[in-house]
């Protein structure tokens, strides 16, 4: 993971995360225990927090697989969503439960893998912040980053994303240029879905490239 090698800041920023932390964002307190991606070290959850702030709220229905920590589903719900926030990490759900508690917010908490324990229905939004580096994850913390050494979390995320779509829903991806977005991109078409670009963004480390995916034609 590139964040891992990034010079002489990597011992500093392992060490900070191997311990449970309080994060402040807008109002929002979260904490966040070392099992779980924080949102405060890496752009991807920023970038996609931004997007969605663009977005009306109010009254929608928005499920976030992988929800980790829960600020982008805390902020939906914060604006007045019906939000369903899931995780495969057992100890990121109880997480988001605490979260919840703390921020006094309205939100639906599901341990699933994937769509595994979701009941089917139709959301107005989705939001996804995956797990792209093709390595096999062998602890907890690895479901935060690692979509299996065949990308097979792609391919079961196009294989099931259909059934939770209405004709208008939004479904938000966001990947880095670190990922193989080719293997990526050929599960989504192989699935009848297209992904459009509609936002690519250059920090320090990599490229971010925010992505809708649509029913292909």
């Amino acid at each position: 993971m590139k964040y891992i090698v990034a010079g002489t800041y990597k011992p500093l920023l392992e060490r900070y995360l191997a311990k449970t932390r309080t994060y402040r964002h807008e109002g929002l307190c979260l904490t966040i225990p070392p099992e779980v991606f924080h949102p405060g070290f890496f752009f991807s959850t920023k970038l996609l927090l931004a997007y969605l702030d663009r977005l009306p709220m109010a009254g929608k229905t928005l499920l976030e697989l992988g929800a980790g920590s829960g600020l982008i589903s805390l902020s939906a719900a914060r604006r007045g969503a019906m939000v369903t926030a899931t995780d495969i990490s057992p100890t990121a759900v109880r997480y988001l439960e605490k979260n919840r508690q703390i921020n006094g917010l309205p939100m639906r908490i599901l341990h699933s893998d994937l769509f595994e324990s979701i009941p089917i229905m139709p959301f107005d939004l989705i939001a996804i912040n995956p797990p792209y580096y093709k390595r096999e994850p062998l602890r907890e913390a690895d479901w935060a980053w690692c979509c299996g050494e065949s990308g097979q979390y792609f391919q079961r995320l196009f294989a099931g994303l259909g059934h939770y779509l209405h004709e208008y829903s939004l479904a938000i991806l966001i990947l880095c240029d670190g990922c193989d977005l080719d293997l990526i991109f050929g599960m989504a078409e192989s699935s009848g879905f297209r992904l459009n670009c509609v936002q690519a963004t250059r920090n320090w480390l990599e490229w971010n490239f925010m992505y809708l995916i649509q029913r292909a034609p």
